[in-house]
């Protein structure tokens, strides 16, 4: 018999293909982005992405629902029961008028939409699918996701291939974390869990408040959320506001006002009180630009527009494009922002540039303890109306996305994958 001759092992010098790099099939070179529709849980799923180096080599997918009429008190709902029970009402007003059945408009990027024709469906199996077929070219399959609504898409997805892809979930899923290979949120998400909050919950009703358990090793925790901002996207934005923004007058400070919450409410009265506020600093501002979010109340804004629309020393964003955030949290010398929004805060914070924030007295359960945290860290003071914009404080700014792309890394060598950009 002759003998079998085995094929001679690399030569180091000669180079090793990159396939087999660390181990065959072991590199990471592309994502899917599993979105809701909703910028703030999207910008959390791209600045992980992009922090890790895959920016330009991933694909949004987006989790739909029907929206217009009953739609809008179905949102509780999870999404495969609420395309049912829309598909099944459609059908009985067809039944009763003898309409005609047409797509029902689509929530989060569907029919209708402007400027969306690159966002695909989320579907489970077309994402299996690629991720099995292109798992021996290609290598494993980096899967991200953020917000409730694609909480079952991922975890299908890692059920289905678990051992093509890698599932990070962004933001407390609150039951059977088991089910993602990695979990990124905030502290305060498991403030439930806290002898204070139990305080606060009827004994009778722990049970059905989320989360149950403490984190485990797979769960990391950030102070804030996840965004796009850092160093190299600041200075970019720095170059590119520099005309508009360079000639102001200092200290220029941006203000930010945000919607009121389940867990922050407002209305008028906080705008009234943050104007007198703003009115009260202005003789230590050089400049004021003010932007409001596209779900501020009508009633927040049009106190504030009135009041300070027509000081020389303040301008007002119109909404209108280019949206100035990036250049504002380049050249801000500092923040003022409404204590609603934990992604707002959590941008400025990473500048590590004075921020201050209005209305905290009015945050209760965990975006009280959200608030709690950064002032015991010391980079956020309450703003009261009595600063000195001109003086300026620091902290080592917040580094969130950071240190989860860090984390992602390890989990990944874990499993005995990488990441190659």
């Amino acid at each position: 018999m002759r003998p079998i001759r085995l094929p001679e092992p690399p030569n180091p010098t000669m180079g090793v293909p990159e396939i087999f790099e660390g181990g065959a099939y072991s590199v990471i070179r592309r994502a899917v982005v599993i979105g809701n529709g909703s910028p703030g849980s999207e910008n959390q799923s791209i600045g992980l992405i992009r922090t890790l180096g895959l920016s330009d080599k991933h694909v949004l997918y987006r989790v739909t629902r029907p929206r217009g009429g009953l739609n809008e008190w179905l949102h509780w709902l999870p999404v495969s029961l609420h395309k049912k029970l829309d598909y099944l009402i459609r059908l009985i007003r067809i039944y009763c008028r003898r309409e005609k059945l047409v797509p029902s408009p689509l929530e989060n990027g569907g029919n209708g939409s402007v400027g969306l024709a690159s966002v695909l469906e989320a579907d489970v199996k077309q994402i299996v699918t690629m991720a099995r077929q292109t798992y021996e070219k290609d290598g494993p399959l980096l899967v991200v996701a953020s917000g409730r609504d694609t909480i079952s898409i991922a975890s299908s997805i890692r059920r289905l291939a678990s051992e093509n892809v890698f599932v990070i979930q962004i933001k407390h899923p609150r039951s059977k974390l088991n089910r993602f290979d990695l979990v990124i949120t905030p502290r305060h998400d498991f403030y439930p869990l806290t002898p204070q909050a139990q305080e606060q919950v009827p004994r009778f009703l722990h049970r059905w408040i989320t989360p149950r358990e403490p984190p485990d090793r797979h769960v990391v925790l950030t102070m804030g959320a996840l965004h796009q901002i850092e160093s190299a996207a600041l200075r970019s934005a720095a170059a590119a506001w520099h005309d508009e923004f360079a000639p102001l007058p200092k200290p220029f400070l941006v203000v930010n006002i945000g919607w009121p919450t389940s867990h922050c409410r407002y209305g008028a009265d906080l705008a009234k009180q943050l104007t007198a506020s703003l009115l009260s600093i202005l003789t230590s501002c050089g400049t004021v630009r003010i932007s409001f979010s596209s779900r501020t109340p009508e009633k927040v804004s049009k106190v504030i527009v009135k009041e300070l629309a027509d000081n020389p020393k303040v301008y007002i964003w119109d909404g209108q494009e280019p949206n100035p955030c990036m250049g504002h949290l380049a050249w801000a010398d500092a923040f003022v922002i409404t204590a609603d929004s934990v992604s707002l805060i959590s941008e400025a914070c990473s500048t590590g540039k004075p921020v201050y924030v209005m209305g905290v007295e009015r945050c209760k359960w965990k975006l009280s303890d959200f608030h709690k945290s950064l002032r015991e860290r010391g980079v956020v003071r309450p703003f009261t109306g009595s600063e000195d914009i001109a003086e300026s404080w620091s902290y080592p700014p917040l580094n969130d996305t950071a240190e989860a792309a860090n984390r992602v890394r390890e989990a990944l060598s874990e499993r005995g994958w990488r990441v190659r950009p």
